[in-house]
């Protein structure tokens, strides 16, 4: 792992009736894969929304590769080069992989002409650069669930996104189709971005992550390296601090 790529400390965030973040705290590195847990509420997506500019923090600080940022927007996340693939998809199914990719930053020829030839070219490019068996000429409305987001991680990368977060990336997916997107990520984690990985499938954090931060009721829980804690110890974190310590005192 590198150095650290975002550091978020003393997050607040209350919404009507509820304060859903309390002096929270992550940190990722360059070239990790950061598992972020945590039960149905706990506050994993507000924060990181707050990270890509969805939500304003009400308190604390953001601090991107040593300096301190405000993300008032996604487009400022995406300009900083922190990019989400959400679990729904944001794909335009009529047009091609490589138009998902450029949408809006297409070459043109003469100012106003679509430089096709060029695009594909430039689609192709970062396709090859992951390894990736997909044709920048397919409809992408024509392609399956795991390729279309592939289609997203690559349009991602086309921003020259640092850090890449993936809110349930395999929640659709087949075994298989899970294995290629662990493969695609490491190929990522060896080029030096830093991915944060929400999931509820504890299975899959041995597989894939550096590390693992767990939040509990919008609270900071703690952050462990993922070959020094067991998927139980994980779940008695994410679930309360009696249970945590019964289930230690019982080893």
């Amino acid at each position: 792992m590198g150095g650290i790529l975002v550091s978020m400390e003393g997050i607040e965030k209350t919404f009507p009736g509820v304060h859903a973040l309390k002096n929270c705290r992550f940190e990722l590195r360059a070239g990790e894969v950061h598992a972020l847990v945590g039960e149905n509420g706990a506050g994993k997506s507000t924060l990181m929304k707050i990270l890509t500019g969805v939500y304003p923090k009400d308190a604390g600080r953001i601090v991107y590769k040593g300096r301190e940022v405000e993300i008032p927007n996604p487009k400022a996340a995406q300009d900083l080069g922190i990019a989400i693939i959400h679990q729904e998809l944001h794909l335009m199914p009529h047009l091609t992989v490589a138009q998902n990719i450029f949408i809006g930053r297409e070459p043109l020829k003469a100012g106003f002409i679509l430089n096709e030839k060029q695009l594909n070219q430039q689609a192709q490019e970062l396709l090859d650069r992951m390894n990736l068996d997909l044709d920048p000429r397919a409809r992408v409305g024509d392609l399956t669930v795991a390729k279309q987001q592939m289609v997203e991680i690559v349009r991602a990368l086309s921003f020259q996104s640092e850090v890449l977060i993936m809110d349930e990336p395999t929640s659709m997916l087949t075994e298989a189709e899970i294995q290629e997107l662990f493969r695609i990520i490491r190929e990522l984690r060896n080029q030096g971005v830093g991915i944060v990985h929400i999931s509820h499938r504890m299975e899959e954090l041995k597989q894939i992550s550096d590390r693992v931060t767990i939040l509990r009721d919008g609270q900071y829980i703690a952050t462990v390296n993922t070959d020094e804690v067991t998927i139980d110890e994980i779940i008695s974190m994410m679930v309360g601090k009696e249970i945590y310590e019964t289930a230690r005192s019982s080893q």
